[in-house]
């Protein structure tokens, strides 16, 4: 697949401004302006829709919610020709995912378009209702990800309308808990992952990045993974401390392995943080893992302590190094009279900058030349939080953020440019389609 990729991208780099992106010709000319035709005519439909979307609250936890915001985009992807199925998520704790299958021509492309269809904002938020000012529209999940499911039909419709839609073999996994993914993540992310070992492509609907007012291109997303660290020690009063008897508590200890962390762990692409941290007499830690409860007094030695953070990576092979790094850290050298140990909670993988991915960033590029858009940059990807399309990454090329352009995301200020919805569309529909022609490679 990488390969292949990487092949046709050498090919393209010496094409004339009007050459095809794919060896099918037929009808190459003539899809750019159809497509756009379509998009132009379905926008303000597609504005409806999206309005009736955000307007149903689909908090990850409003399992009936998040049912419902799927209900809805059933019947337009049956309209278009695709057989749609609803995988419920019981045994992980979630409502569950929307997929739709469109079945094409034999042999050719299998593509994997990725969004989700819950948002961070449940049932109890202040933040519910659609409101549009021309082209600018705020909401809950206007942009994350209900404006890149919207995108993700307006292209298909045009593809339709192009007449390129039939012969495109697609599968479309919208999944329930982006935003606060069901545990186990093994079942949680299954169909997901199922459907990437199927594709030669992955094309993710998420948000358009952007800098200075360029639009970017994503080739890669970074892991997000926790981390428990528990220290332990002899309680005791505290005119003992740092004694043969008594040793130095848990807290210290605990203050031994962070400080540790910030000198030992730093590398290129890794990030790593403490976020909530707590020790004393006792220290229990909530269901949810968001709360510390301690107790204590300044004259008694504290047996525990406990922190708990995050960190992200750039490859699996980072991952595995970076893990191992703290694990050292942590099992060696405790203070005197203490011990630890760190758990870990592997979350989203991630999604490295392969040659495959570049090479769909510079056929995205192409079509941004025929459609006479700006050439869309490498976006650095530590500007680019976890997503799902890191669960089929180690399977397939793929792309990230075809979904609108927004500001505010995760927040009462979440405000889409709906603008963008119109080229992105564009792009995709016309990079689908010159896919959908090509011979499959799995």
């Amino acid at each position: 697949m990488r390969a292949g990729l990487i092949a046709g991208a050498m090919l393209m780099a010496g094409a004339p401004a009007g050459a095809a992106l794919s060896p099918a010709g037929a009808a190459r000319a003539v899809q750019p302006r159809t497509i756009s035709t379509s998009v132009e005519a379905g926008y303000e439909p597609a504005i409806g829709l999206l309005e009736k979307l955000v307007n149903q609250n689909s908090g990850s936890m409003n399992l009936a919610g998040v049912k419902a915001v799927a209900d809805m985009l059933r019947p337009e992807f049956e309209r278009l020709g695709f057989v749609v199925t609803w995988q419920p998520m019981d045994a992980a704790k979630r409502a569950g995912h929307l997929i739709a299958v469109h079945k094409g021509r034999a042999g050719t492309t299998k593509m994997l378009l990725i969004g989700h269809l819950d948002t961070v904002f449940e049932l109890d938020s202040p933040f519910q209702t659609f409101e549009r000012k021309g082209d600018l529209a705020r909401g809950p999940g206007v942009a994350d990800d209900k404006g890149g499911v919207v995108t993700m039909l307006l292209a298909l419709k045009a593809m339709q309308a192009a007449g390129t839609l039939k012969g495109a073999n697609i599968e479309v996994v919208l999944t329930g808990d982006e935003e606060d993914s069901g545990d186990p993540i093994s079942i949680a992310r299954s169909d997901l992952i199922a459907a990437g070992k199927r594709a030669d492509v992955a094309l993710d609907f998420e948000g358009l990045s952007q800098e200075d007012g360029k639009d970017m291109g994503s080739i890669a997303r970074r892991s997000s993974n926790s981390w428990t660290l528990t220290a332990s020690g002899k309680s005791g009063h505290s005119s003992g401390i740092f004694s043969a008897s008594a040793g130095d508590g848990a807290i210290y200890e605990l203050a031994r392995i962070i400080v540790a962390f910030r000198k030992e762990l730093p590398e290129p692409n890794l990030t790593f943080n403490v976020g909530l941290i707590g020790g004393g007499q006792s220290a229990d830690v909530d269901k949810d893992g968001v709360r510390i409860a301690v107790t204590g007094k300044t004259n008694i030695i504290p047996p525990i302590a406990v922190a708990k953070g995050d960190f992200r990576t750039l490859s699996e092979e980072q991952t595995a190094r970076v893990r191992a790094k703290m694990e050292a850290i942590v099992g060696a050298g405790h203070l005197p009279g203490t011990s630890a140990r760190i758990a870990f909670d592997m979350g989203y993988p991630s999604m490295a900058p392969t040659a495959g991915n570049r090479a769909l960033l510079a056929r995205l590029n192409r079509v941004n030349a025929d459609l006479g858009l700006a050439q869309m940059p490498e976006l650095d990807p530590l500007k680019r939080g976890a997503g799902d399309i890191s669960f089929v990454a180690q399977d397939t090329d793929g792309l990230v953020g075809l979904g609108v352009t927004s500001t505010g995301d995760h927040s009462p200020a979440e405000q889409a440019d709906l603008s963008s919805m119109k080229r992105q569309a564009k792009r995709a529909a016309i990079l689908m389609s010159r896919l959908a022609g090509e011979k499959g490679r799995k």
